[in-house]
């Protein structure tokens, strides 16, 4: 589930970089699928041990960047309230791979750049141009025929809790805009500790494999690394082009769970996903389009 953080002043002559960068968040991002599902633990299990190797290397990471201190004074009531909002999607978004297809909850996913910028236009009071509502109007119909295609299958509260966890997301992109001093780092390891007692409350951690635990731990390894490298390649390049980048999560973690679950996407996910793909791709585009020509 990758999120774009804010940015700050674009590092010069660094773009090559960032995209590398970006590139490499989103296929670790990917895995989040397959690290779930090839789990055969509860989901309450897999979010328990995933926080505890993410929220330890989250804090080595800031120790090491020596701004632990730093986040540490930033927290304030927002950071707080982005670290529930965070431990309330991540409640949602393991669970989500049980109940559903990993290509469900990637495509609805998917939809969050359309779905951050409705937000902002009823927050910020923005103009809405022509362009905006149509793929507003096509973000919404395609994640309707995914939901739809799951109806009366055991798959719909996955895709409703996929779509829970998309808008939390959308809700801390458009904090972050609000706050754009806010800690990037620190909420997310507060969430981790936030989750555990409720998992441990909900679930027997230490009754997992040795083999699901170093799964787990992979996975909070991996969470960290694609964290990592979103929040410094996001440094070289413009929002818009770091948000079309990151959107290639969502072809590699259907690839992946074709290639390793042997999960093919049922026909209203492809239909209802080419949809929203569709949207989402041509209105980063034409933002990045806008970021491009805009003045200084």
């Amino acid at each position: 589930m990758a999120r774009v953080p804010p940015h700050g002043t674009l590092r010069a002559g660094g773009r090559p970089l960032g995209i590398v960068l970006i590139i490499v968040s989103a296929l670790f991002f990917s895995t989040a699928g397959v690290f779930t599902k090839g789990v055969s633990a509860d989901a309450w299990s897999v979010i328990f041990w995933r926080g505890v190797f993410a929220a330890c290397l989250g804090i080595v990471y800031l120790t090491m960047m020596g701004r632990l201190r730093d986040e540490v004074r930033r927290m304030g009531r927002v950071g707080w309230l982005l670290a529930v909002i965070y431990a309330s999607g991540t409640a949602a978004f393991i669970p989500a791979f049980k109940m559903t297809s990993v290509a469900n909850v990637a495509l609805i996913w998917a939809s969050a750049p359309v779905l951050a910028a409705t937000l902002a236009w009823l927050w910020f009071r923005q103009t809405v141009s022509t362009g905006f509502a149509v793929a507003t109007a096509m973000v919404v119909l395609g994640t309707s025929v995914i939901v739809w295609g799951s109806v009366g299958e055991s798959r719909l509260t996955g895709d409703l809790l996929a779509l829970w966890m998309t808008v939390m997301m959308v809700l801390i992109m458009t904090l972050y805009r609000c706050f754009p001093y806010a800690p990037t780092t620190l909420p997310t390891v507060v969430a981790s500790l936030i989750l555990l007692p409720i998992a441990g409350g909900l679930t027997d951690p230490l009754q997992v494999s040795p083999q699901d635990t170093v799964l787990s731990a992979l996975f909070g390894v991996s969470f960290v690394v694609a964290s990592v490298t979103l929040s410094e390649g996001s440094r070289h390049l413009a929002p818009g082009e770091t948000a079309l980048l990151s959107l290639s999560e969502t072809p590699w973690a259907i690839l992946l769970a074709v290639l390793i679950l042997a999960e093919i996407p049922a026909g209203q996910t492809l239909l209802g996903g080419a949809i929203i793909m569709a949207a989402v791709i041509w209105y980063q585009w034409v933002m990045l389009r806008a970021e491009r020509v805009r003045p200084g």
